[in-house]
């Protein structure tokens, strides 16, 4: 088995943590800042951590646009990142100056969202519109602050395009979900082909 610790450094071409914990969803994050002006960035720490009420997060490596404008207007929206929209993701990822639009740059639509003022992304398949619940500076295990934000936000809305609902069912691998593995530039997507089903055992 090969071991290391992290604080002392993996010894490795890569860091491996991420692509153990993966293929990570994509949390592509819509939001305004104060003025209105739209931002879009995705992150590869993302994830649902409640049923009801729905609530997901991702965090945020620094102190980014995505999670200043989010603190100041409270709300936000997620868009599901496809294989087809790989490529705009990608480019919504690029350092732009504060203020810059990303949905500009990747050349996406902006589309309104019902409960929030944040835009969807209208080339996306299923959106999200969240309202901030917490914003958490992570800590390490001795209390330690760390340069890392979780950003946690309730679901208020969610937009499905109906072609993904077969007889009220949503079908997952029909929207080709883009996920983030290890390495600089590793990407995959699922298929019904891999998929497999279990039965949840009874209470014993």
């Amino acid at each position: 088995m090969y071991f290391y610790q992290p604080s002392q450094g993996h010894g490795l071409p890569h860091d491996p943590l991420n692509a153990i914990i993966g293929p990570r969803p994509i949390g592509w994050i819509a939001s305004l800042d104060a003025q209105g002006r739209r931002n879009l960035a995705p992150y590869s720490f993302f994830n649902c951590f409640n049923y009801r009420p729905p609530i997901i997060g991702f965090a945020s490596s620094g102190w980014k646009d995505s999670v200043q404008n989010i603190v100041e207007t409270k709300e936000f929206v997620w868009n599901l990142a496809t294989r087809d929209l790989a490529s705009a993701m990608n480019e919504t990822s690029a350092s732009l100056p504060h203020g810059e639009d990303e949905f500009a740059v990747a050349g996406l639509t902006p589309a309104a969202s019902r409960f929030v003022k944040a835009p969807r992304v209208a080339e996306s398949p299923v959106n999200f519109e969240c309202k901030l619940s917490q914003c958490i500076q992570l800590t390490a295990a001795d209390g330690t602050p760390v340069e890392s934000w979780l950003v946690l936000g309730e679901v208020v809305g969610i937009h499905i395009d109906e072609r993904l609902l077969e007889n009220g069912i949503y079908q997952t691998a029909r929207t080709n979900p883009v996920l983030r593995a290890g390495g600089p530039t590793a990407y995959y997507t699922i298929s019904d082909s891999h998929r497999f089903d279990l039965v949840r055992p009874d209470a014993r």
